[in-house]
């Protein structure tokens, strides 16, 4: 990756990629953003809403619409194109829609000779992160997902709220799918120095793990609460998105839930998953093991087949 300029190409701009290109466009998070979309006019108007703010912004980004031919060299592809997750649908049955789109899409990629990151933010993430990287076929540290960052962030949020302090000083996650089979490790959740559970056996009753646990369900079904409200959750997506743009561009080695190849971790082989993992220029350096407990490394065994057979059930469409 070039040191002297950030170019990213957002690939889809839909509400989660307008969401993510405002965000890039507040937060000064790279110089240059290509905005691609089937729908050309779409594009054109979003770059130019987005320009017409820039002088009341704190950044000098330049934001056009373009096409593939435009993104050989972006560092960053990020991939927010694809269908709209419907009320009651799960992530996992938009797949065989998102599959087809992205044959399209990927190819394209290749083509255009990009050498640089692909992060992908389009549902059901774990499995189509695992899709475009036999697609593209470029190295697993170079193809991963927004994962269970999300989750992540509304799990510590709600943490925050019951234990009253800053959620940048809870370190707890939730790993496996983003999804329904998702699970928050309590016994690596930790506030500042502290263990969780040693946290709420110490507070005389008035800190329960019962109302962590409740906690977690309502985290699972943030999603669908929202879309019911709104149609469609994007400004939290498009935050973490701009997040882990600013993580690999400023080389910052800081650590994030996001979707990645597992390999060796939990005997993962090819299945991608939300884990800590730690994300530097190339995009990931390294996965982060956690010594979980035997019942959660059976919860981690049952997210990751679920993930397999999603992948499988559609793994002939990438052939054909």
């Amino acid at each position: 990756m070039k040191d002297d300029r950030r170019k990213v190409a957002l690939i889809g701009v839909g509400m989660v990629g307008a969401s993510y290109a405002y965000a890039m466009l507040n937060q000064n998070a790279c110089d240059e953003l290509v905005l691609i979309d089937i729908d050309e006019k779409r594009a054109q108007g979003e770059a130019m809403d987005l320009m017409h703010g820039l002088a009341f912004a704190p950044s000098s980004l330049r934001v056009w619409a373009g096409g593939y031919e435009h993104i050989r060299d972006a560092d960053i592809a990020v991939l927010c194109a694809g269908a709209a997750q419907q009320p009651g649908e799960s992530r996992l049955a938009l797949l065989r829609r998102n599959v087809r789109v992205y044959r399209e899409i990927v190819e394209n990629i290749v083509r255009s000779g990009f050498c640089g990151v692909l992060l992908v933010a389009v549902n059901p993430v774990d499995v189509m992160a695992r899709v475009v990287q036999q697609l593209s076929g470029f190295a697993p540290g170079r193809v991963f997902g927004s994962g269970t960052a999300l989750d992540t962030g509304r799990l510590r949020h709600l943490l925050a709220g019951y234990f009253q302090v800053n959620p940048r000083n809870l370190h707890a996650y939730v790993m496996g799918e983003h999804g329904d089979s998702g699970f928050v490790p309590w016994s690596q959740a930790m506030l500042a120095t502290r263990r969780l559970r040693e946290v709420c056996r110490q507070s005389q009753g008035r800190l329960r793990m019962e109302a962590l646990t409740a906690l977690e369900r309502e985290v699972r079904g943030c999603a669908q609460a929202i879309i019911e409200a709104k149609h469609a959750t994007y400004y939290g997506i498009g935050l973490v998105l701009c997040r882990i743009t600013r993580a690999i561009f400023e080389d910052e080695n800081g650590v994030l839930t996001l979707s990645v190849r597992l390999g060796a971790l939990y005997d993962g082989g090819d299945i991608y998953a939300g884990v800590p993992c730690v994300v530097h220029r190339e995009g990931i350096r390294e996965t982060i093991p956690l010594a979980l407990t035997e019942g959660e490394k059976n919860k981690m065994r049952r997210s990751l087949r679920i993930l397999d057979e999603a992948y499988r059930s559609i793994e002939g469409m990438l052939r054909g």
